[in-house]
């Protein structure tokens, strides 16, 4: 709450100084907003719901998912269900246990370099951008046994190269959209409260996405200016995989009831990793 309100005073503020300007008229800030810059950013980032997220199970190891793990006796051995988080203790909330811990939203930095070009009152131009944010994102299921399964990701670092287009109605503010592809380092874990079976993880860090936002920009004297951003990052993290193996007969390497003794994959079913983000910038313009 207190980074909404942070915001929005800066929201405030930067909508008063194009005021202030016609009417006294500002004769230190340069006409337009063509040139290099180099600034930082940095705000809250928030994660959309994902309640809805589960595992998903490949019993037989064809590619396919979508498969229930059985017990000896036919029975889904994860009737315990599954939930949006990182789970708190063996047994799941169905089953009288704590739940799962939601997921965490936080604070984001980045570094940025840009050039902007301005004819009339457009402004085009590109930014490029290298970061953290400090969100994490959880998915956990519960088997019967009991005990939880836990798929865990978070973003190491991220790198963007976004156009940006706007409008500026007195060469001193920016209304601006933006957009463009982006590269994340997504960390992913896997952990479980069972020790039966042995879990081995595989998939590619490195992943490929787009951003897309908007903003307004206010110039303060010569190569100084500040703002106010909204940025949307979306990456499609859907090919970390694990493989729970050995002992034979447990309910992941039965073959006797629709499974394989090799085991079985899982994967999460939430295959997009997305936040929403608003923050504040800063730029020195050469």
């Amino acid at each position: 709450m207190r980074a909404y309100l942070t915001a929005a005073a800066i929201a405030a503020s930067l909508t008063a100084v194009p005021a202030m300007a016609q009417d006294g008229g500002d004769p230190s800030v340069s006409s337009g907003f063509s040139g290099i810059y180099v600034g930082a950013a940095g705000g809250y980032d928030v994660q959309p719901n994902d309640g809805g997220a589960r595992l998903e199970f490949d019993r037989n190891l064809d590619g396919r998912f979508g498969d229930t793990v059985l017990t000896g006796t036919g029975a889904n051995a994860f009737s315990p269900g599954f939930c949006g988080g990182r789970a708190r203790a063996a047994q799941g909330p169905r089953n009288g246990g704590p739940g799962c811990a939601k997921d965490r939203d936080g604070w984001s930095y980045y570094g940025r370099v840009g050039f902007d070009q301005q004819s009339g009152s457009i402004v085009y131009g590109v930014v490029g951008e290298f970061g953290r944010t400090h969100i994490n994102d959880s998915t956990s299921g519960f088997s019967t046994t009991p005990a939880n399964y836990v798929m865990y990701r978070q973003v190491n670092w991220e790198a963007a190269v976004r156009a940006r287009a706007g409008y500026t109605p007195n060469d001193s503010t920016l209304f601006y959209g933006t957009f463009g592809p982006s590269l994340a380092r997504i960390d992913s874990e896997f952990s479980s409260s069972q020790s039966t079976n042995s879990f081995t993880a595989r998939g590619r860090q490195d992943q490929f996405g787009f951003q897309g936002g908007g903003g307004i920009e206010q110039r303060f004297g010569e190569h100084f200016s500040v703002g106010l951003e909204y940025v949307y990052h979306q990456y499609q993290d859907d090919d970390y995989r694990v493989r729970a193996a050995g002992p034979a007969g447990t309910p992941f390497t039965n073959a006797g009831n629709g499974g394989t003794a090799e085991g079985t994959d899982f994967r999460r079913s939430d295959e997009k990793f997305r936040w929403h983000s608003l923050r504040a910038t800063a730029a020195f313009r050469f």
